[in-house]
């Protein structure tokens, strides 16, 4: 087994939109090690989601919901989330503002 640690994904999702941040790709595990959400204006509030094998988003998915953050303020997560081929990361802003990017490891 070969693991590649890099970044898993970045997103500006526009406000108001559950958006894919991360696709699990076929024969391959991962675990998300750290999401930084980053405030570029306004504050607001985010959500991220772990929808297993890409099931419909529902909430018992969530990991965080709604959480504020300040104006030009960042937050990171340590998560060691482990994730399955077809597991989905999905990200949420409450304002066209954040930026999010996952790190973490691929596993094939």
């Amino acid at each position: 087994m070969a693991t590649t640690y890099k970044v898993l994904g970045q997103s500006a999702p526009s406000a108001t939109t559950n958006t894919t941040l991360y696709t699990v790709p076929a024969a391959t595990s991962v675990v998300a090690s750290t999401l930084v959400v980053a405030n570029r204006g306004t504050s607001t509030t985010f959500r991220v989601a772990i929808r297993p094998a890409g099931a419909t988003l529902a909430d018992e998915h969530y990991i965080v919901y709604d959480a504020s953050l300040n104006q030009y303020d960042s937050t990171f997560l340590t998560l060691g989330i482990t994730l399955a081929t077809t597991d989905v990361v999905t990200v949420y802003a409450g304002a066209a503002t954040l930026s999010f990017s996952l790190f973490g490891s691929e596993i094939v």
